[in-house]
């Protein structure tokens, strides 16, 4: 095997491995309980520091006479001009090779760097800034002048250059030539803070007038209300309650429209709160409230509560909390109309503030945003605005005509013909009941059910008249309703017991058997029980047991055979006798479940255990052993559970295995025996035969 120095010639006597980079292993931390002695970072820091070793710094070089300083200069003039037809559009070559020059006390030739540099990109401020910064250090006054002027007169747009000559002007006590710059630059219009600047240097010098003039100018200029309100606080702050007012004023009528008028109105409200002028600063408040859209009146309002929690009384307390809660909802029913709940907030606000006509106007706005589909889960939030209005007009206003009209108008606004809210037709009727006019109850109840017929209707309707004992009418509804509605058979119930009540038997008989012989019962066993329950009350029991026999014929569920049992034992009759009839029901049932039904095996179970219980519940009568020889007993099993997938695993459940069963599963199983028993006899005679005929081969 070639060793790594063959593989690699080059390296010499060394082998790869000696070259390789060894990496220090990763250390493992065993004791990590901390060191006694702490070290702080600052103490790191400054041993660091300690053991840096010093900066090696190239020499200083002397010279000592004119001709060296002349050769210097050269060298470094050269080296700078090399350096600039390189880079000719690096400015900061430029300042370097200005300064330079400035240092050697050649401002000619300073200043010609400087014009040179300008030459290449005088729209650079910094160089502008740069070289009248070196005229005024060496006091070249009219130069810096020369260089300001031209300065701004190229780029007026740039604010410093401004600043920075009008700074010089007022250092050297120049006011007049620094007004006058300032004038220059008020006329290319620059943004507010020039503005403010020309009014705070005015007011260095008290100039009180001059500055006012220049706030007229600056609100023409920028027509905004930040400076209207520095306007305003100027004359005040100099005392002038008068002329800040008419500021105010001036700027209201100018702004009232604006984006920012909040700020404006609460800065003049306070303004006269800070005069004591509180009925003027509470007119103000109003005033704005009633002119800036709501939803850019927050602050306006919190400092209207605020206002009125230090100002006013208990009222006017009141009265700015709910305009604060009043602007909310406004807020949000502008945002989304269809915003039912906002809509009921609002109108429990002003019902409890207690103004009829701004709460009636609130309804009106409210059901005027009518659900955009005609789909009943729309309408069923939107309904209850109606009711809500229907009941303050009766309620609280007290006003019997309009609340009327707004039953009206809302079942005429339903769509009937698609849907219906019965809650509606029954509080109008209702309605017209407590206002002792039974007529206009019976008309709406009528057209309702003309119009959009319902159980409520029909149920309520009919309670009412039973109510004032009007049983005409009242069998001429139950006969609506069914004629409406035939397959209802809590109606067809309620009607025979109507007639029940009113000792009508044979009217309730034919109405049961009306009900029962109709094609479709929405709950046949609700109507197949008030009749079975007719008749036992009755005392007919024969008719009872021939109503069973009918229900039988129909259905042959397991609760129907064990209700026919328990009423034949329940039969006041001989007791022996019902014990009788009741065994002989539980065999017919039995039966059927063995022979027409064997895969209900449950029900079968059930059956006998209610027989069973039946019969200890006769005591002495009953007969335990008629009914143990034929429960079944109970066997856990499982099944599989069949998936999409496949097999999905198993589930257990209850098999019942009822003693005629066993006996043939028995049976079974011995023939199962038999057969097999049979078949080991015939392959064991096949065997000796086969044995025998091989017998010549074996000798």
């Amino acid at each position: 095997m070639a060793s790594n120095r063959d593989g690699d010639p080059s390296l010499g006597y060394l082998t790869r491995k000696d070259t390789e980079v060894k990496l220090p292993r990763p250390t493992r931390v065993k004791n990590k309980t901390p060191a006694p002695i702490q070290i702080t970072a600052e103490q790191i820091l400054r041993e660091a520091r300690e053991r840096q070793e010093a900066e090696i710094r190239p020499p200083k070089q002397k010279i000592t006479d004119s001709t060296e300083l002349s050769d210097y200069r050269l060298r470094k003039r050269k080296e700078f001009e090399d350096l600039i037809r390189r880079v000719r559009w690096n400015i900061s070559v430029w300042i370097k090779y200005a300064q330079w020059e400035e240092s050697q006390k050649d401002f000619n030739r300073a200043r010609s760097v400087w014009e040179r540099a300008l030459e290449v990109d005088y729209r650079n401020h910094t160089l502008w800034l740069k070289y009248a910064e070196v005229e005024m250090k060496n006091k070249f006054i009219n130069h810096a002048r020369n260089v300001w002027d031209r300065a701004v007169t190229l780029l007026p747009r740039v604010d410093q250059l401004w600043y920075k000559y009008i700074h010089m002007e007022e250092m050297l006590g120049n006011v007049a030539g620094a007004r006058q710059i300032f004038e220059r630059w008020m006329g290319w219009v620059p943004d507010q803070q020039g503005w403010l600047s020309y009014i705070k240097f005015e007011l260095r010098y008290n100039e009180v007038e001059r500055a006012r003039g220049i706030f007229e100018r600056f609100v023409q200029c920028h027509p905004k209300v930040s400076a209207w309100i520095r306007y305003a606080k100027f004359e005040m702050k100099n005392g002038e309650v008068a002329r800040s007012r008419n500021v105010y004023e001036r700027a209201v009528e100018k702004l009232a429209d604006d984006e920012e008028a909040e700020m404006l109105f609460v800065a003049f409200a306070e303004f006269e709160e800070r005069c004591k002028e509180t009925e003027r600063a509470r007119c103000i408040y109003k005033f704005a409230l009633d002119h800036i859209p709501k939803g850019r009146a927050e602050d306006l309002y919190r400092k209207f509560v605020a206002f009125e929690k230090q100002y006013g009384d208990k009222e006017g307390i009141e009265d700015a909390i709910v305009g604060k809660r009043r602007f909310q909802y406004e807020d949000e029913v502008r945002k989304n109309p269809l915003n039912y709940d906002a809509w009921f907030d609002y109108i429990r606000l002003e019902e409890n503030v207690g103004n009829k006509e701004r709460t009636r106007e609130v309804y009106e706005r409210a059901i005027a945003n009518v659900p955009p589909a005609q789909e009943k889960r729309y309408w069923q939030r939107y309904i209850y605005l109606w009711i809500n209005y229907a009941l303050y007009e009766e309620l609280d206003a007290e006003d019997i005509e309009r609340t009327r009209e707004v039953y009206r108008e809302c079942l005429s606004l339903i769509p009937h013909e698609i849907f219906s809210f019965a809650k509606i037709w029954l509080l109008a009727a209702q309605f017209e009941i407590r206002q002792l006019n039974l007529k206009g109850a019976r008309q709406v109840l009528g057209n309702a059910i003309g119009k959009a017929p319902k159980d409520k209707i029909f149920k309520k309707y009919i309670e009412i008249e039973l109510q004032l004992g009007n049983i005409d009418r009242c069998r001429k509804l139950y006969e609506k309703y069914l004629e409406w509605s035939p397959e209802n058979c809590y109606a067809w119930s309620k009607y025979a017991e109507l007639e029940r009540s009113l000792s009508e038997t044979e009217r309730a008989r034919s109405i049961f058997e009306l009900a029962i012989a109709q094609p479709a019962l929405d709950m046949p066993e609700l109507l197949w029980k008030a009749y079975i329950d007719f008749e036992i009350s009755e005392g007919e029991y024969d008719r009872t047991r021939e109503l069973y026999e009918r229900l039988l014929d129909r259905t042959k569920h397991l609760k129907v055979w064990i209700s026919c049992a328990k009423f034949e034992a329940s039969a006041k009759e001989e007791q022996q006798l019902c014990i009788q009839n009741a065994r002989r029901v539980f065999e017919k049932a039995l039966n059927y479940f063995r022979m027409s039904a064997p895969e209900l095996k449950e029900e079968r179970a059930m059956l006998l255990d209610e027989w069973l219980d039946m019969e200890k519940s006769f005591g002495q009568l009953g007969d335990v052993s008629l009914v143990e020889p034929k429960l079944p007993k109970k066997l856990k099993k499982r099944k599989q559970i069949d998936s999409e997938d496949g097999l999905a695993g198993y589930e257990e459940y209850i098999d019942y295995v009822f003693p005629e069963e066993a006996h043939a599963h028995n049976l079974k199983i011995l023939e199962k025996a038999r057969e097999w028993k049979r078949q080991k006899a015939c392959i064991r005679r096949r065997g000796l035969v086969r044995c025998f005929s091989f017998v010549p081969f074996c000798f």
